[in-house]
């Protein structure tokens, strides 16, 4: 799901696919202000706070699920009520923590152009409005999965929306940088709902996908966080890439890469020896690209460090501290006057310590190619279920 599950943001940032960046546009605003809200107008916006790129992803994972866990294709009508109730989950979750997260997303440039991130005037919709069609939307999920599928898979979408909204926008999100890393845990959205919906229960298969999809959100988010390392300073949200220097970022990465290439041969004993040449096979270019993303950070970093080891985010103060958030969000330089840096030497910045992104694209390319990974190794898993042979 969002932002966290990995399936929480695209998310999502975030999802419950925490942390995805979702891409989504303002609806149009009319002349002078709100005015007289058209129904499109506001259909649009309301669609927009669902964050619907990353419901795509959601439903990459879902559908895959439901072939494995039938061995074929399930009844359509489960099919199609299963990924209409994870929609309705996921934008639940989404909007409401659009909701909550209005004034840290009126901050950052990133998400400064989302429904409830304008100002009053330009707002389309109000705070209450959104609030309402969060809450209405997770009801008609709960009713559709219940009546339709079955009672597990209506309480699994409900358990993650709850998770998402209490355990990662409220609780963690501003307070720790493990946010990520727990928001991976709504990400049993797509894999056990759609798990529960075709068998009635919940195997052992659809907690190793799950797994996969929860060690794949840090490296996923964490490189998006890394090139908007100063939206989140701003916002005071202590993501990783803003409390630790690159070099601990992308040894994280790194880290959660070999965890989730673990997870994913982990599920080749069920899915059958075709699955497992191609989860090999993505796995090896997934780790030389989050270690390629680890080099590149090595040779920026080095010789650039002070004596501590690593440069400090850009205006902290020497007890750690992100630059205040008012100078930041005014798009002013927190390091503006301070002495000339040594030659070679970069700023903590939008990408991994460089200043441009244009200049160290490594952070956003494992960010899109994290993205494919999951889309074509979730593609393994539905193409050998459908196939009659592969099985060891």
């Amino acid at each position: 799901m969002t932002s966290a599950s990995p399936l929480a943001g695209r998310g999502h940032g975030g999802g419950p696919l925490p942390g995805i960046q979702d891409g989504s546009r303002p609806a149009d605003i009319p002349a002078g202000g709100v005015g007289r809200r058209s129904v499109r107008v506001v259909a649009r916006s309301l669609f927009a706070l669902t964050k619907p790129r990353i419901i795509e992803l959601l439903l990459v994972t879902t559908i895959p699920t439901m072939l494995l866990a039938q061995r074929g294709l399930p009844p359509v009508r489960v099919l199609v009520v299963t990924l209409a109730g994870g929609a309705f989950a996921a934008g639940s979750a989404n909007t409401i923590n659009c909701y909550l997260d209005r004034d840290i997303d009126a901050v950052m440039r990133r998400t400064s152009r989302r429904p409830l991130a304008r100002p009053a005037p330009l707002a389309v919709i109000r705070p209450a409005e959104a609030l309402v069609f969060g809450i209405v939307l997770g009801a008609a999920a709960t009713v559709l999965l219940g009546l339709a599928v079955n009672w597990l898979s209506a309480v699994l979408a409900d358990a993650a929306i709850l998770f998402y909204v209490f355990i990662y926008t409220i609780a963690l999100k501003r307070r720790t940088p493990s946010n990520i890393v727990m928001v991976g845990a709504a990400g049993w959205l797509p894999v056990l709902v759609g798990w529960s919906a075709v068998t009635g229960t919940v195997g052992l298969p659809a907690v190793v996908l799950f797994a996969i999809i929860f060690f794949w959100t840090p490296p996923h988010f964490w490189a998006l966080a890394m090139k908007f390392r100063d939206d989140y300073a701003a916002a005071a949200v202590p993501m990783l890439p803003v409390v630790a220097p690159p070099q601990v970022v992308a040894r994280k990465i790194v880290f959660y890469s070999y965890v989730m290439v673990a997870a994913t041969l982990a599920l080749a004993p069920y899915a059958g020896w075709v699955y497992a040449v191609c989860a090999a096979g993505l796995g090896g270019w997934f780790l030389a690209e989050a270690h390629r993303l680890q080099r590149r950070v090595a040779a920026i970093g080095g010789g650039a460090a002070p004596a501590a080891g690593h440069n400090p985010p850009a205006g902290a103060t020497a007890a750690g501290h992100s630059p205040p958030a008012a100078a930041t969000a005014a798009g002013q330089d927190p390091a503006a006057g301070a002495p000339a840096r040594a030659a070679g030497q970069v700023s903590e910045g939008a990408c991994a310590g460089v200043a441009r992104p244009s200049a160290n694209p490594a952070p956003m390319r494992l960010f899109h190619l994290s993205i494919a990974y999951l889309t074509l190794l979730f593609a393994a898993v539905a193409i050998t279920s459908l196939l009659p042979w592969g099985s060891w």
